[in-house]
């Protein structure tokens, strides 16, 4: 008997069917004992129906905010990498399954259901029960909005708006600003490099034009870090607009996290103090980095936003979901149209600008705009980031094997690759951390803060060979070797900042509002002029300094996940693909990393690891985009 068969992945009590399904692993232990403990709540001990549900708390885990019994190819998916294929699983016969889904007393069935069941099964679809009331609150309060009409302004004001504060060849970015105007749902897609910030400011002045004094604006995204950027780049591109009463009006915008515009409720992490009764008092709220929005979250907000408040959504929905349950901007991208209000009253206030082409005007009756010229990478970048998006791994892997200035590979021969093969990680590394070295020990906090966005490896796993873990090491080993300290700083076990030096960069990873710090937000450990040391986060014009011993949880960053990296951008971009096996090798990670990228990106992995991430788009089941029943 093997170690396995008590191995932590392993349910001892599980029943027949069950054990059957964990031992394959497209279940974990933890799936199988909330399913059974549901079960015995309910009274339901059928195998089928607890498989079932044990199913839908996997798929919860994995981001999927319900199951489809229906999808065997999606359910038969391992969820452990290399996983051995078990044949023969015992699937119960379809119709049967469904029949006892339907008849369990653990199950709601429909959307009139009873209200204290734990699960729910609608059209197909089996949800754990407050998923499915998250997505009725988005689905309902989407409908909402998108039905509520044209607000009542003046369409010859609203054009000459959009007119004085977007001139020029930007008729997307125009279109985004009239119908933020016109309407209480405004979609603004994008890649990155795209404008999508800047059009937010400038759609700021467009609003505060339209709507006269007053207007009460609200500006968030999910992450500190990523709301420290929008307000950085907002106020930036406030500042440059021509017209000095547009800057007035729109003056110097804050920025937030979701959580703390929500309002913190103490002793829980679900519930805020804002919410449907008692609504935020803004009239405009604008979300950036929307696709990091958990459906749980979406649902908080759209309760809290009182029914006449504008909402624009901005991101990128062929970027990496939220870690949470649900891809709700993938899905509000995606949803089938509505009424034709909104072209009709965009035709009558900039005719010049809707386009002709008809998928982008039957996204804008949903509010959805999409900007599609590249301004911050070149060429190069862009067109490997459009065929990754598109899915073209011949494509792909043309772009990465001409090569250029902008776009490098290092085609390895196997998955775990070689000194030679990192070569160009490894000079990219020791160039950017001897002058993040520099730069600290001389106390020049925006040196060094600069330096620490000049070049990020990024990787798909946290542990392994071709993990965080391993390659921060090698990271660090290979700074200390460029500054003549094979030693390299110190570094605590697991990374931690067990004591501290100038040059160590940080990634803080939890929430501090004390200091103003939040989970993902990098910095790094300078001198401080007078033999002692601080850490410097933000922007290097403005940074806030904090002493060491004031710091929450962090780690040192000398790599990150390319989920950690997410709403970030560097100068200079090293991936290192995992081999085609990994689970976590997708097409929107592969994209995500490249996006991350100002100038170049290098690329380092095999032509298989290549071709299965760009051929692996993620699965997040989800009834957000059928309509409300």
């Amino acid at each position: 008997m093997s170690a396995e068969t008590f191995g932590p992945r392993i349910a001892l009590r599980a029943g027949p069917m069950l054990s059957v399904f964990n031992a394959a692993q497209l279940v974990s232990a933890a799936d199988v004992h909330v399913a059974q403990r549901l079960g015995r709540l309910a009274g339901e001990n059928d195998e089928r129906v607890l498989l079932a549900v044990a199913l839908a708390v996997r798929g919860a885990r994995s981001g999927s905010v319900c199951i489809d019994l229906d999808d065997l190819e999606a359910l038969a998916a391992p969820e452990v990498e290399d996983a051995e294929p078990v044949q023969d699983l015992p699937w119960p016969e379809p119709a049967q399954w469904r029949a006892a889904v339907e008849a369990s007393p653990l199950v709601a069935v429909g959307v009139a259901g009873a209200e204290e069941r734990p699960v729910r099964w609608v059209g197909g679809r089996l949800y754990l029960d407050r998923y499915w009331r998250h997505e009725q609150t988005v689905r309902a309060a989407v409908d909402d909005r998108l039905a509520a009409g044209i607000e009542p302004v003046e369409p010859a004001r609203v054009a000459a708006a959009v007119h004085r504060v977007l001139p020029g060849d930007a008729a997307r970015q125009r279109l985004a600003a009239a119908t933020a105007a016109l309407s209480r749902l405004t979609v603004l897609t994008g890649g990155p490099g795209t404008g999508k910030t800047t059009t937010v400011a400038r759609l700021l002045a467009v609003l505060h034009d339209v709507a006269g004094p007053g207007l009460r604006v609200a500006l968030a995204a999910p992450t500190g870090k990523a709301a420290a950027r929008l307000q950085e780049a907002v106020r930036a591109e406030v500042a440059r607009l021509p017209d000095e009463d547009d800057r007035v009006r729109v003056g110097t915008p804050t920025a937030t996290t979701l959580h703390r515009l929500l309002g913190w409720r103490p002793g829980s992490s679900t519930r805020f103090r804002h919410d449907r009764d008692h609504h935020l008092p803004y009239d405009v709220v604008v979300v950036d980095e929307t696709s990091m929005v958990s459906l749980p979250l979406m649902a908080r907000l759209l309760e809290a936003l009182a029914p006449q408040a504008r909402l624009v959504l901005v991101g990128d929905p062929d970027q990496l979901a939220s870690v949470e349950v649900g891809a709700v901007l993938g899905d509000l991208v995606a949803l089938p149209p509505t009424a034709d209000l909104l072209p009709a009253a965009l035709t009558a206030t900039v005719p010049d600008d809707v386009p002709d082409d008809s998928s982008a005007r039957t996204a804008l009756r949903n509010g959805v705009v999409r900007l599609e010229v590249v301004h911050r990478h070149g060429e190069d970048i862009g067109r490997l980031a459009r065929a990754v998006r598109s899915g073209d791994a011949d494509e792909v892997l043309a772009v990465l094997r001409a090569g250029s200035a902008a776009v490098t590979f290092a085609e390895t021969a196997q998955e775990r690759p070689s000194e030679a093969d990192v070569t160009a990680v490894r000079e990219a590394a020791q160039q950017a951390g001897v002058a993040l070295v520099t730069a600290a020990r001389s106390g020049d906090v925006g040196q060094a803060l600069q330096a620490l966005d000049a070049h990020r490896l990024l990787l798909a796993h946290r542990r392994g060979a071709v993990g965080v873990a391993h390659w921060a090491g090698k990271v660090q080993a290979w700074v200390g070797v460029a500054l003549g300290e094979p030693s390299g700083g110190g570094m605590g076990p697991g990374g931690s900042a067990a004591t501290w030096f100038a040059g160590q960069p940080l990634l803080v990873t939890k929430n501090d509002r004390d200091t103003g710090l939040f989970n993902g937000d990098t910095g790094v450990v300078v001198a401080d002029g007078d033999s002692g040391l601080v850490a410097a986060f933000g922007d290097p014009q403005r940074p806030l300094l904090v002493r060491p011993h004031r710091l929450p949880a962090t780690e040192v960053v000398y790599a990150m996940t390319v989920h950690r990296g997410q709403g970030s951008q560097f100068a200079h971009v090293s991936l290192l693909l995992p081999g085609p096996s990994s689970l976590l090798l997708t097409r929107e990670l592969f994209y995500t990393a490249v996006t991350r990228a100002r100038e170049h990106v290098h690329v380092v992995g095999t032509e298989a690891a290549v071709r299965a991430a760009v051929g692996r788009p993620v699965r997040r089941a989800s009834g957000l985009r059928r309509p409300l029943s």
